[in-house]
């Protein structure tokens, strides 16, 4: 083995880029072959994945899936940009990145702390507002 391919293959320091492995195109090597028949693959690509990113951004307020389905359409962006799939690379390592936090006992500890106390607040809200109007909704029904 050379140097350079030790130089390869050596883990990265920490805090630094990882080297961009496995980026490009997945479209199936037939389709690679003729250039517009890789653009029109790619404008298809890009097409489904924008719809599949608009419809979940319409479902962030409504009921629904919002954030998986972004991400679906980032994933099928992914399969031809590479600029997706450095987008990908940087969510999952940023949502294991939180994941690891929120299990750290000190950060559980402080978010159950909040939890309660916001409960509490909210308790005592409610228990001035009982106590003041009774058990009557805070708005008028018109009829």
């Amino acid at each position: 083995m050379n140097a350079e391919s030790d130089q390869h293959h050596a883990p990265a320091p920490e805090g630094a880029e990882e080297p961009a492995r496995g980026l490009g195109s997945r479209a199936p090597h037939f389709v690679r072959r003729s250039r517009p028949l890789h653009l029109s693959w790619q404008v298809g690509v890009f097409v489904v994945g924008l719809a599949v990113v608009v419809a979940g951004v319409i479902m962030l307020p409504l009921p629904g899936p919002g954030w998986l389905v972004i991400f679906a359409g980032m994933a099928i962006w992914a399969t031809e940009f590479v600029w997706a799939q450095l987008v990908l690379r940087w969510t999952k390592r940023k949502v294991t990145e939180a994941a690891q936090r929120a299990l750290d006992p000190r950060v559980r500890r402080r978010n159950i702390i909040l939890t309660v106390c916001g409960l509490i607040v909210v308790g005592v809200l409610i228990g001035f507002y009982v106590a003041a109007y009774g058990l009557q909704p805070p708005w008028r029904a018109v009829r």
